[in-house]
């Protein structure tokens, strides 16, 4: 409802009218703004990690996932963190990943991942990795793989995945699962 003063005629003066609006429009602006800053302090922003940092960070998260030990993978991530598997569920903190991690771990006993590449891209970092490793955990093939795939990093401000979005050739890795790598 308009709720400001009326003249003799009962219409609104030109001048409140437009006082009226200034007002509204001022704090509308106001709104807005915090709505903003509120949520860029939500999101993680992009890492302000030089490339040299970025490789060293990369290879030491290769290493994590050939270590065997999953909780060394985890503690890449924020408490809070999140990984997702091409379109599967995403794991969301620490004992999430570890377990996720475990799965894979346990699959191939002799899992080793290398970077390819890593690169800042449009606000995310992307990893790209080769992995190798042979089917021989608890009702494996015996079978060896050799993917090659990436992920879609989120940092955290304190230079920890706050998300990671993991990608690779699905019908390609179960081929490889039933008749080896090439």
């Amino acid at each position: 409802m308009l709720n400001v003063p009326l003249n003799g005629d009962c219409r609104p003066s030109r001048r409140r009218l437009f006082n009226f609006a200034r007002h509204r429009a001022r704090r509308t602006v106001w709104i807005v703004s915090g709505w903003m800053l509120t949520l860029a302090a939500c999101n993680p922003k992009p890492t302000s990690m030089t490339q040299q940092e970025l490789t060293g960070f990369a290879i030491r998260y290769a290493t994590a996932w050939s270590s065997q030990t999953p909780a060394q993978l985890a503690s890449f991530y924020t408490e809070n963190g999140s990984l997702t598997v091409n379109a599967g569920t995403p794991a969301v903190g620490r004992d999430a990943i570890t377990a996720t991690v475990q799965g894979f771990m346990t699959a191939f006993p002799d899992m080793i991942v290398k970077v390819d590449s890593v690169e800042e891209l449009e606000g995310a970092v992307v990893f790209r990795w080769i992995w190798t490793g042979t089917n021989t955990g608890p009702g494996g093939t015996g079978n060896a793989v050799h993917m090659t795939g990436f992920e879609e990093w989120t940092m955290s401000a304190d230079g920890l995945i706050a998300e990671s979005k993991g990608h690779y050739d699905e019908a390609e890795y179960a081929r490889q699962l039933q008749s080896g790598a090439r």
